[in-house]
């Protein structure tokens, strides 16, 4: 065997080597990503509830009658807020897969 067909020998074995180890890390990578994606289903899942939670006691908290020319608390304009937010996010967050297999 002469010095070149050795040397192509050699650099045909370290490239599979490489592929073998990019695989491997690739593999790695999208398990990561994957159990990322679940923590911020979860996150987005209790940050909905939350918002909705508070919603709710802000709707049922005794109201007094407000004379028209006196302005909302900034209290009251952020619990509208994240009302209007968890029901928008409510109608157009994306179909989990339970949900689509179910449609």
């Amino acid at each position: 065997m002469n010095p070149l067909d050795s040397r192509k020998q050699l650099l045909i074995a370290e490239s599979e080597l490489n592929r073998a180890h990019l695989a491997q890390e690739w593999q790695t990578m999208a398990g990561t990503a994957h159990a990322l994606a679940e923590q911020a289903r979860t996150i987005r899942s209790l940050a909905s509830a939350t918002a909705a939670l508070v919603t709710g006691l802000a709707a049922l908290r005794f109201k007094k009658p407000v004379p028209a020319d006196t302005k909302p608390s900034r209290f009251q304009n952020l619990l509208k807020g994240a009302g209007l937010i968890s029901n928008l996010w409510q109608m157009f967050r994306p179909a989990t897969r339970k949900q689509r297999d179910i449609n």
